[in-house]
């Protein structure tokens, strides 16, 4: 673990982005900083880590806790949480975003391999939310975003046999920690981006095969950011927020005919997940 890359004040709020050190995660941190918050940087890579908080501090003046940690180990949650108590730092915005996908069927991976999985994707979000959620709730004030994904809201596709699942447990577990949140002004969003630019297709090896399709699928990284935090911090926020058109209506027309969507979705998982058809 690392220290505080500069000095810091009372008065300036903290957030927490975990995933930070590429991706959506660290246009989180920049958006953040932008926005006035100093950073605690979760992610593996301490040198990129450390990268980042140097920008920020250049550009935002911005202090950065930085936490190298890997959220497949189960006690890294409980780590943090009492690197937080000792830098007496009291989050009040955090961005559970740590994640990747595995793309292949079930039975093409080891247990070992989905546990990893399902403890950075689903257990330490829950952990590192619990721990975190009171001191917002006694402060009556907090943010909480849960990157999940539209695949959580839309019918499983072959190839993605945990991804969805795990996106969809984040919807659900999102929207009622809004409601026993209500009233502690707390507000809790999962943002639940389509295929946007990033570095998340290079880890998992789709990145050839995600290309190929049309332009209109494809997210702009920095806008889905944007999304996201004004949709939980507005006085009504998105519990459930979807950038852009064609996912928003991807989504309604589910909702109307799931079954045109399942079938279009049994048809073309092969285009962009990676499926040995034997």
């Amino acid at each position: 673990m690392d220290g505080i890359d500069a000095p810091t004040t009372d008065m300036t709020p903290w957030a927490l982005v975990t995933g930070a050190s590429a991706g959506i995660g660290e246009i989180f941190c920049r958006n953040l900083a932008k926005r006035g918050y100093h950073l605690v940087l979760v992610a593996r890579r301490a040198d990129r880590l450390h990268t980042l908080a140097e920008e920020l501090r250049s550009k935002f003046g911005t202090a950065s806790l930085v936490l190298p940690a890997d959220l497949a180990e189960p006690g890294a949650t409980r780590t943090i949480a009492q690197r937080l108590r000792e830098e007496e730092i009291h989050v009040e915005f955090l961005v559970n975003n740590a994640g990747y996908g595995m793309s292949g069927r079930f039975t093409d991976f080891g247990w070992r391999e989905h546990a990893d999985f399902i403890q950075v994707m689903t257990t330490a979000v829950c952990e590192l939310t619990h721990a975190l959620l009171p001191a917002m709730q006694q402060r009556k004030k907090g943010y909480v975003i849960n990157v999940a994904s539209v695949a959580g809201l839309i019918p499983g596709t072959e190839g993605a046999t945990l991804y969805g699942a795990s996106k969809a447990f984040l919807i659900s577990f999102s929207q009622s920690l809004a409601l026993e949140n209500y009233f502690h002004r707390v507000n809790i969003s999962a943002l639940c981006p389509g295929f946007t630019y990033s570095e998340f297709h290079d880890v998992s090896g789709t990145r050839e095969l995600v290309n190929r399709l049309p332009s209109y699928m494809w997210l702009d990284a920095d806008e889905v950011v944007r999304f996201g935090i004004e949709s939980v911090v507005r006085p009504r926020p998105r519990v459930v927020a979807i950038p852009g058109r064609f996912y928003r209506m991807l989504v309604r027309v589910n909702r109307m005919f799931p079954g045109i969507t399942r079938h279009i979705l049994r048809k073309r998982s092969k285009d962009f997940r990676k499926l040995d058809r034997g």
